[in-house]
């Protein structure tokens, strides 16, 4: 199972600024989207109200940053 696209790893800015992974220094990272899932919401099936948070792992040590909103 792959959990990243066939694309290429892309560099990501955040605020202004070039997203540069601090375990390896490198600065391409293939994005992706996690649901944020709560107990509650859970319980009731009603996990698809919970809210989701943009993910970028980086191409060369798999480091992830979670970034809501």
């Amino acid at each position: 199972m792959n959990l990243f696209e066939k694309k290429e790893p892309v560099t990501v800015e955040v605020k202004g600024h070039i997203l540069i992974c601090p375990i390896c220094s490198n600065n391409l990272f293939w994005t992706r989207k996690a649901q944020l899932n709560t107990a509650v919401a859970t319980f009731f099936k009603l996990d698809w109200t919970d809210r989701s948070a943009t993910c970028f792992v980086c191409s060369d040590c798999t480091h992830i940053f979670w970034f809501l909103g």
